[in-house]
């Protein structure tokens, strides 16, 4: 429904009085002052009123159209009448702007303005909004912070500028049924500090913001401590009758590092970056995975990206819904995602993109989550591809969704889109396998159907397991997947594409200190572990503010100040600088080493104590400090340069020496690919022989089609090339079955861009076993080719049910 219609409400009927108990406002122990403020009764708007008997008044104001707005955008001004003057909480019952566990509903962002002062951006983090209480069907309990009221009347103005990413479309979306204000005693009070981020050697500024009006001068003492929890500067700001605001210089001399404010029961958090950056855009090997469109306001997205470029991670791992991208076939909107990369873009980040499942129109109960034509899959690749991100990864695990999809039905599925995005133009972008959760039989039959000689760059995945006590270690996802990539002579970069920590949070609570020195600890060493396995690039899983049923993910907080983590990542980037790998070692008992070359003429060696001899996994409970005796200059965690002899312990520390660059040989060249591979063969059985539904990864055997004594099937024969293609397809099985023929020889002519199906019958032979697993085979060979080569070939697995 397009609701593109002005209800206005005549003046004064929107007026709301307060519900006042008690004595005066300022008296100790005064009981509470509450406005209610129904939604559906604004003096004026262009947001339409519904009926909805669940609403406090039976009605409630509802909008969702994606209609552009007018200048002054969607928008309802209601009046209040405050007995009060002072500082008030303002909730909403209304639709959040991110997913909540109770609902995946979500609403645009919105703006507020009180009176006649300027609109402001409610522009809070996932977490704060994740966290709120249900209130009835999509709708939450929101805390929309703290207004200022005079006493009598005020006018409040909601405001929707930005649209959402819902299902399958975006459009500006919120729904309201009242709000209520409460008055705060004892205040104003301070209400937030700030300090921008600075590089070492800049002035750090710190900015105390109270939540009213002062009406006398407000001191302010504060303190400073250090990663360590050392007082490092204290001091004291006023601010002014009549302002809000106050600024005062901390000290120079601050090194880098992760810094914490207290002042008044306040605390905030900043980082003091490296003077010297790190590189940046492909040239980086650090990532982070963003999620812009869940996790990042758009008002806040051009700060978060600088916030991530001076962190030092040169790429970013984003994604658009494909649904809303594409809401009908060759019906494209991607004008939000498409300004969004080029915001991140601007700021010399590189995007890796995630292409993500197929719309609904697009699939069939047997193709989910990929569509039944992989047509569709070219042409959408083909179309991100335009856009010009500097990679595309073709899917996000697709071995531990709880689709019923198969190994090789995504294969044929990768083949297409990667097509697709190599067909976009002269310098297309990387493309990137899928992400790969764990080694198994679904990556497996993957490879078997040759989709490495389609991508640039092999991925995989790696988390720590969280049920090993003690801190993360490092997981075995890498040499796994590199050993893998030997066997199967994949001679293309890996990438782990996610890598992080299952850090527990308390409900509306960021994580503990000990935690954050945990993370900052591990963020470092899955890096260089990471790097020393070979890995080309790795991306830490997430950047932004993230709380996901419980687990804390992001490097920000929930106010988007900075965590440990994100200075211990400005460090590792600005010290490692290329971090090309030279080699890893032990340095003493207990103490774990890794050498990289960053590029600038020097060696830095990376070392942490473990328990034991540290030869295992590289983490574990600390040792006790070990004094080592390297050359050179040595930095903390945080990249603070420490005086005297390094001594390794349980966080990890760099010692820089002078050193010969040694040459990086250049990366191996994209293979241009053939006519042959341009013909994409899919096995397509129907929906009652569907692959049993993978549980998230932890179904077991058997993984393949679901098949009677004898069973119709088709191979779909895609040609993807620019010419019409003859060819002959013939298929094989092994373990009893065999595949014949429905009548003719199986040479077909498929159009340029086209489709055809060549019909076989699967049979199982007397000796094949019930719920056992065996491959089925099929090849197309060119026939008007003279150089005969083969399309790869589509390996599935059957087992009779």
């Amino acid at each position: 429904m397009d609701f593109n219609r002005r209800t206005a409400m005549a003046a004064g009927v929107g007026a709301v009085a307060a519900v006042a108990v008690g004595g005066g406002a300022e008296a100790a122990g005064a009981a509470p002052v509450v406005i209610s403020v129904p939604g559906e009764a604004p003096l004026r708007t262009n947001i339409p009123v519904v009926r909805d008997r669940r609403a406090s008044g039976g009605r409630l104001l509802a909008l969702r159209t994606a209609k552009r707005p007018p200048a002054h955008g969607w928008y309802a001004t209601y009046a209040v009448h405050a007995p009060h003057p002072g500082i008030h909480t303002l909730t909403a019952i209304a639709t959040a702007p991110v997913e909540t566990p109770h609902t995946e509903a979500v609403a645009s962002y919105l703006r507020l303005a009180v009176n006649d002062v300027p609109f402001t951006d409610l522009a809070r983090s996932q977490p704060h909004w994740y966290e709120s209480k249900p209130a009835w069907g999509d709708l939450s309990v929101l805390d929309l912070g703290r207004v200022e009221l005079r006493r009598g009347d005020n006018t409040l103005t909601l405001r929707v500028d930005e649209p959402a990413v819902l299902d399958t479309t975006t459009a500006y979306a919120l729904s309201l049924d009242h709000l209520t204000l409460r008055l705060l005693h004892r205040h104003p009070a301070l209400h937030r500090l700030t300090v921008p981020r600075h590089r070492d050697g800049e002035p750090a500024r710190l900015h105390l913001a109270l939540d009213g009006h002062a009406t006398r001068p407000h001191l302010v003492p504060y303190s400073v401590t250090d990663y360590d929890g050392h007082h490092v500067a204290a001091g004291h700001a006023t601010v002014p009758t009549g302002r809000t605001t106050a600024t005062v210089a901390l000290p120079d001399g601050l090194p880098p590092g992760h810094y914490r404010v207290h002042a008044d029961g306040v605390t905030g958090a900043f980082a003091r970056l490296p003077a010297r950056p790190a590189p940046t855009g492909t040239a980086s090997r650090f990532g982070v995975n963003v999620w812009h469109s869940s996790l990042v306001p758009p008002s806040r997205l051009p700060e978060f990206a600088a916030a991530v470029r001076d962190m030092g991670a040169g790429w970013v791992r984003d994604g658009q819904s494909w649904p809303v991208a594409e809401p009908a076939p060759g019906v494209y909107d991607t004008a939000r995602h498409d300004h969004a990369i080029r915001t991140l873009r601007a700021h010399d980040l590189a995007v890796l993109d995630v292409l993500s499942p197929a719309p609904e129109w697009a699939m069939t109960d047997a193709s989910l989550p990929l569509p039944a034509d992989l047509r569709h899959a070219y042409r959408y690749a083909r179309r991100l591809a335009q856009a010009a991100p500097e990679a595309l990864q073709l899917s996000n695990e697709p071995d531990v969704d709880t689709t019923r999809s198969t190994g090789d039905a995504h294969a044929a599925f990768v083949k297409a889109a990667a097509l697709g995005i190599k067909d976009a133009s002269a310098e297309p972008p990387v493309v990137v396998l899928p992400g790969i959760a764990q080694t198994g039989p679904f990556q497996d039959l993957m490879l078997a159907n040759d989709v490495v000689r389609y991508a640039d760059v092999w991925a995989f995945h790696g988390y720590p397991d969280p049920s090993v006590p003690g801190e993360p270690r490092f997981p075995g996802a890498a040499d796994e997947q590199h050993a893998l990539a030997r066997r199967h002579g994949a001679d293309v970069p890996l990438w782990m594409t996610e890598c992080g920590a299952f850090l527990k949070a308390r409900a509306r609570e960021d994580l503990t200190p000990a935690q954050e020195v945990v993370q900052a600890r591990y963020l470092v060493k899955s890096m260089v572990e990471g790097l020393a396995a070979g890995n080309a690039r790795q991306f830490w899983f997430a950047g932004p503010p993230l709380h996901d049923d419980g687990v804390h993910f992001g490097l920000l907080d929930r106010e988007f100040a900075p965590l440990p983590a994100y200075s211990a990542f400005a460090a590792l980037a600005s010290l490692l600088g290329e971090a090309r790998f030279v080699r890893a070692g032990q340095l003493a008992d207990g103490v774990r080493a890794f050498v990289f070359d960053s590029g600038r003429g020097e060696l830095v060696t990376v070392a942490w104590a473990v328990a034991g001899d540290g030869a295992g996994d590289g983490a574990g409970e600390a040792a006790g400090d070990v004094r080592l005796g390297l050359p050179g200059v040595a930095y903390d965690i945080m990249g603070r340069r420490i005086s005297g002899s390094a001594t390794a312990s349980a966080d990890p520390l760099y010692v820089v020496s002078r050193a010969g660059s040694e040459p990086c040989g250049a990366p191996p060249g994209r293979r241009l690919l053939s006519p042959a591979e341009h013909i994409v063969l899919s096995q397509r059985y129907p929906a009652r022989n569907a692959a049993p539904g993978k549980d998230n990864g932890d179904a077991p055997p058997p993984y393949g089609y679901r098949l009677g004594r004898r069973t119709r099937m088709t191979v779909d024969v895609y040609n993807f090339g620019t010419k019409d293609s003859h060819v002959t397809v013939t298929g094989r099985a092994d373990g009893g079955w065999s595949v014949r023929r429905q009548g003719g020889t199986g040479r077909v002519r498929v159009p340029a861009g086209g489709r055809v199906g060549v019909n076989f019958t699967a049979v199982a032979g007397s000796s094949v076993r019930r719920r056992i697993d065996h491959r089925v085979t099929f090849r197309a060979r060119f026939d008007d080719h003279p150089e005969g080569s083969d399309a790869p070939v589509s390996v599935a697995l059957v087992h009779l049910k």
